[in-house]
């Protein structure tokens, strides 16, 4: 039940773009295909996936202080958080050039449609983002970052992959000279965000019935003690 919880909510609540706004230049840039969109999405993906899940292991045994107390008793003081930047950074950047050797070795065509951008995702911060929130969100287990990171990828895949549909319709629609090009995107893009708020419902309305059932339940106590004070006093009357 954690892993499905956690799965949609990194997809639909924690959103990477609609919620953080992270990862919006390859968003903004390559969007106005949907086969490009749809090719760099995968990419994220199998790299989120792949160093959510690394980095949680740097993070748990190496980076947090006393992580190496693995290494011996004498390790058990070292304090080596300050690295969290530069190993993730190292970590994304060796998984981006494997997909990067991937993509040109069995899909030319689109690691040409990709162009810089591809090897840019290891400087997109919402790679970067994905490692963090991990590390901040103390996710508890390997098997949680993984489909924390999985969550995530499809999340900014869903986006990406949303906008450049879009993007691909109004270029036959009437938009105002104004508005053409990223003006149009963005005001997209906010709607877009507004509507996945909403999914914020999902795991918080089952939390607020539970909070409000003790009181409930408090209120019902404290009539029924009241009603039991007045047939003691009505009782004592009586006898009198």
């Amino acid at each position: 039940m954690e892993h499905i919880e956690l799965f949609f909510k990194s997809i639909f609540i924690d959103n990477m773009v609609f919620a953080t706004f992270l990862g919006m230049c390859s968003y903004l840039a390559v969007s106005k295909k949907v086969s490009t969109a749809v090719g760099l999405g995968a990419a994220v993906i199998f790299v989120l996936a792949v160093t959510v899940p690394l980095n949680w292991l740097l993070d748990q045994y190496i980076l947090q202080p006393g992580a190496l107390k693995w290494l011996g008793a004498e390790y058990a003081d070292y304090d080596l958080s300050f690295l969290s930047f530069i190993m993730f950074i190292a970590t994304i950047a060796t998984m981006v050039q494997l997909v990067e050797i991937i993509v040109e070795k069995f899909s030319p065509s689109l690691y040409n449609s990709l162009g810089i951008f591809l090897p840019l995702i290891a400087v997109n911060c919402a790679i970067l983002g994905g490692s963090l929130f991990m590390q901040s969100r103390e996710i508890a287990s390997l098997g949680l970052s993984l489909t924390y990171g999985v969550g995530s990828g499809i999340g900014w895949f869903l986006a990406i992959l949303a906008i450049a549909a879009i993007r691909e319709k109004i270029r036959y629609s009437s938009v105002p000279p104004a508005l053409r090009g990223l003006g149009i995107t963005f005001i997209i893009t906010g709607l877009m965000a507004i509507g996945f708020m909403s999914f914020g419902g999902m795991l918080t309305g089952g939390d607020e019935e539970k909070k409000e059932s003790p009181k409930v339940e408090a209120k019902v106590e404290k009539k029924e003690i009241k009603e039991a004070k007045e047939i003691v006093a009505e009782n004592t009357i009586i006898n009198e």
